[in-house]
């Protein structure tokens, strides 16, 4: 996907980007590159799959859910800044903080927001067991995003517990989401969520098969969870 085609296609979506907007997405492509020589951010480098793969592959989570309200996001461990800074660019008024357990990455991502001017982004260094533990954290988020960082069930216990009651857990899966949605719906509610919505569509020029699941925070999550860092990868809720 060249950047011509990127726009193009965000265009197609309502999604109209300024060139200030375009130069971001330039600034974030260069800059991942040239990091990703100092330390392991991406296998993707290829400007193409970059942008293909990454910027709109992050940004499609927009497409079904409406990221133009001001509302404050959480990322749990976003990598490379994925899918949350590419929204950002795309919607500037949101409020972003990025959870991730590797302090490297995050001194990446703090250096990025720097190049990229943005307002309203705190970056985090923690685990997110620990993180949805902690009290200015935990239920206080609009939204909480996470694109392939575990399977739902594990995910579920990792996100929801930073999900304000009324808010929305938003989870980017591939392939494997209607396994991972049967797995994972013990988890979702104990963790006091229901699945609201789920989409399914194929990444174009690639063809390959993507999911958007959209969870509704309907109760508290029981004080107990998430449990200690490892735990829930060890013994998912299912």
């Amino acid at each position: 996907m060249n950047l011509d085609q990127f726009i193009e296609m965000l265009s197609a979506k309502g999604i109209l980007l300024s060139p200030q907007q375009i130069q971001q997405y330039e600034t974030y492509y260069s800059t991942l590159v040239e990091w990703n020589e100092k330390m392991n951010l991406t296998a993707i480098t290829d400007k193409h799959e970059v942008y293909l793969k990454h910027f709109y592959d992050s940004i499609s989570a927009a497409f079904y859910f409406d990221f133009r309200q001001p509302i404050h996001i959480c990322d749990v461990g976003a990598g490379a800044g994925f899918p949350s800074l590419p929204i950002k660019i795309a919607f500037p008024e949101l409020q972003v903080t990025i959870v991730d357990s590797l302090n490297k990455r995050i001194g990446f991502l703090e250096h990025l927001s720097n190049q990229l001017g943005l307002k309203n982004v705190q970056f985090i260094h923690d685990r997110a067991e620990t993180f949805g533990q902690k009290k200015e954290h935990r239920e206080t988020y609009d939204v909480v995003t996470a694109r392939a960082v575990a399977r739902l069930s594990v995910l579920s216990e990792l996100c929801l517990p930073l999900v304000k009651v009324g808010g929305t857990f938003v989870a980017m899966k591939g392939a494997s989401a209607k396994e991972e949605l049967e797995a994972g719906k013990k988890a979702i509610a104990v963790l006091g969520g229901k699945l609201e919505q789920s989409y399914s569509f194929t990444l174009p020029q690639e063809e390959s098969e993507r999911n958007i699941l959209i969870i509704k925070k309907e109760k508290s999550t029981p004080k107990k969870y998430p449990r200690k860092p490892g735990t829930p990868n060890k013994t998912p809720i299912e």
